[in-house]
């Protein structure tokens, strides 16, 4: 039994490690975010001659929330447009563009949607009415939610961020609307999204002629720069 048990352990650690290795990596690195934005802010706190936070206090404060927002958004933000994007763009040569002649949405028998779904398929694929129609879309649609409640996120927690920052210099706060057009919302949001986007377009290139042996993000080593489409 205890064999079994193990061998199952095992098992599940191997089939999940790919997110369960970055979903650790990602709680080690939001820890380390909080302390270094908490010695940061308490910093700025000590200048103005104002009591400093415990890490839990700033870890309920709206600068540690919209520090982290902004960049939740820029990422999701990333990861719907490249979905959707990747169904009509095309890079020559990259892993990352299905093969030239594939550009759009595809037939039916090359998704195995409706009557060419298979046994094995998700059972929404097989239906022919709002649900497959839905499912069909639905990881964009997913990724296009979290970026817009994280976007939402972020304009709230900027807005409470901004309005404290004000306070402190003896200036008028500001209403949600006026922060969504202040410099420092489009300046939170711009230098994230321009990021996330050479990073896109940069992975895109690269992958034409760069390899990463046994990545299914690469080609296959001896893969040529032409081939489209290929994962190794």
């Amino acid at each position: 039994m205890n064999g079994r048990k193990e061998t199952r352990e095992r098992i599940f650690w191997r089939d999940n490690s790919l997110t369960l290795v970055f979903g650790g990596a990602f709680l080690l690195v939001l820890g380390g975010q909080a302390v270094a934005g908490r010695a940061g802010f308490n910093e700025s706190l000590a200048v103005d001659g104002m009591q400093q936070l415990t890490i839990g206090e700033y870890l309920m404060s709206s600068d540690f929330a919209v520090d982290v927002t902004e960049n939740w958004q820029s990422e999701f933000l990333q990861f719907f447009l490249y979905i959707f994007g990747t169904v009509w763009l095309l890079q020559r040569g990259s892993p990352e563009s299905k093969e030239l002649h594939k550009a759009g949405p595809e037939s039916d028998q090359e998704q195995r949607m409706g009557d060419h779904a298979r046994a094995d398929s998700p059972r929404w694929a097989g239906t022919k009415d709002w649900r497959q129609r839905l499912y069909s879309r639905s990881l964009g649609t997913a990724m296009a939610v979290l970026f817009v409640l994280s976007w939402l996120a972020q304009s709230i927690a900027g807005t409470a961020a901004y309005n404290e920052q004000q306070l402190r210099e003896l200036m008028p706060p500001v209403s949600w609307g006026g922060y969504l057009t202040s410099a420092d919302f489009w300046d939170r949001s711009l230098q994230n999204w321009q990021s996330e986007l050479l990073a896109v377009a940069a992975m895109a290139i690269l992958s034409v002629y760069l390899r990463q042996r046994g990545s299914p993000e690469s080609k296959p080593v001896g893969a040529s720069h032409t081939a489209t489409g290929v994962e190794g």
